[in-house]
């Protein structure tokens, strides 16, 4: 990926906990664990694993790791991940997680793409997050189905995260939601049950093992969803929810269904445009781009998906 250039919704959001520094393994904080207790418990390691470990740590002179390594009881990857959370680096090391492949940034954070998403997030940061004192929402809008705005919604939410502010990625894509899919998180009740006025219970999810990152899914696929997005109550909801996240990602539908899309960025109040190598078409980028350009909401950019 290149870089160019009336309901009110707040009884249900409950308080989010505090995370990153508080998060707990076994009765302590990641990063107040060493090296070796973390690779043991990932590893199940077991005492007389531990101590052939030790041995010949102490024989070679080298780290508990490099030791483990050296022995076949621990990968490379292991003791990246024990370093990730001694620095409050949260990311899933495998599939077991639960988490889709899409998700890149969390499940292979060393990697190519991974790295594109840090280096629009630094981008996103000068351009969106730290201009003024306006607090603004970001909204992934595209022209075209398929050009992978919930790929880049969910990964770029993944890496803002992991800034360890807490981070909020909203499903809005009332006609075919997929983030609830990517994390494996639980979607019966969201965003289209407070805009309605239905929601019961809080809807907001906590991403296991990612513990800055929350998400809103859509819950119920409403027949009327940009009537829905329209309502009083989606920009109160969004007053509210960037009064308790530090950032808020907003994943919506493909423009050429409808003005959902427009309306939410307008409402989040920044946009970021999503193209895809070989697939968008000019025409409707250039008049996805002019129709933001007359809107509310700031334009943060255009990105070129090469995926």
């Amino acid at each position: 990926m290149a870089v160019f250039r009336e309901s009110n919704a707040a009884p249900y959001l409950q308080p989010v906990p505090p995370v990153v520094g508080d998060a707990k393994v076994g009765g302590a904080a990641p990063h107040e664990l060493s090296i070796g207790e973390i690779i043991r418990r990932e590893r199940r390691l077991s005492q007389e694993q531990i101590e052939q470990i030790l041995q010949y740590q102490r024989e070679k002179g080298v780290r508990f790791g490099e030791a483990a390594v050296a022995l076949g009881l621990a990968s490379q990857q292991d003791v990246l991940f024990a370093l990730s959370q001694q620095f409050n680096y949260f990311y899933a090391p495998d599939a077991k997680r639960g988490y889709s492949n899409e998700l890149v940034a969390a499940t292979q954070p060393f990697s190519h793409q991974a790295e594109s998403f840090r280096a629009i997030r630094t981008q996103l940061m000068m351009r969106v997050f730290s201009q003024d004192d306006v607090r603004r929402a970001i909204a992934i809008v595209s022209p075209d189905s398929g050009d992978g705005k919930t790929f880049f919604a969910a990964n770029l939410a993944v890496v803002l995260s992991q800034l360890g502010g807490r981070t909020l990625v909203v499903d809005a894509d009332l006609r075919g939601p997929r983030l609830h899919e990517l994390f494996g998180i639980e979607s019966s009740s969201g965003l289209s049950g407070i805009l309605s006025g239905r929601a019961e219970t809080s809807v907001i999810k906590q991403v296991p093992d990612l513990p800055s990152l929350y998400v809103l899914p859509v819950g119920v696929t409403p027949p009327n969803p940009v009537e829905l997005v329209e309502r009083p109550a989606f920009a109160l909801l969004m007053r509210e929810l960037l009064s308790k996240f530090d950032h808020v990602v907003v994943d919506t539908p493909a423009a050429v269904y409808g003005a959902d899309a427009t309306v939410i960025a307008a409402r989040c109040g920044a946009a970021l445009v999503l193209a895809r190598q070989g697939r968008s078409k000019v025409s409707r980028l250039q008049d996805l781009v002019a129709t933001l350009n007359n809107s509310p909401a700031k334009l943060a950019g255009v990105i070129l998906n090469e995926y």
